[in-house]
């Protein structure tokens, strides 16, 4: 099912596809190149989707990963998922957050997204000013 009030249901500047996911540039990008991976039809979590699905969902990961090595070349990479808006998820359809990293974007990467988080909170509050 697609839901016609649901934005990653009605998104349609695709970078990526396959038969059952989708993958498009995040609107509020913690870093260069940062894409999101959902379901073609709407899920509301990451654990509402089926294993089929989830399996679409892994092989576009890659084939994303691929796309942002030869466009963007980053060092490293950030893959989440929230899930429930008690985690963060903001848009209730099921999407894998897959985000490049680059040396230096954070003064020490140890701890992964925990650095991250921060600093994306203030961008995205500057962004809405």
């Amino acid at each position: 099912m697609i839901k016609a009030d649901c934005v990653f249901c009605q998104k349609t500047a695709i970078v990526l596809e396959n038969d059952l996911a989708k993958a498009f540039w995040d609107n509020h990008p913690v870093r260069k190149g940062h894409l999101l991976i959902v379901p073609k039809q709407h899920y509301a979590t990451y654990f509402d989707v089926p294993a089929t699905t989830r399996a679409a969902m892994d092989d576009l990961t890659f084939h994303a990963k691929q796309l942002l090595d030869e466009k963007f070349a980053p060092a490293g990479y950030n893959i989440g998922i929230n899930v429930e808006a008690a985690a963060g998820q903001t848009v209730m359809h099921a999407h894998i957050h897959l985000i490049p990293r680059y040396v230096g974007d954070v003064k020490d990467p140890r701890g992964g997204i925990r650095k991250m988080i921060p600093r994306a909170v203030q961008q995205l509050r500057n962004k809405r000013k």
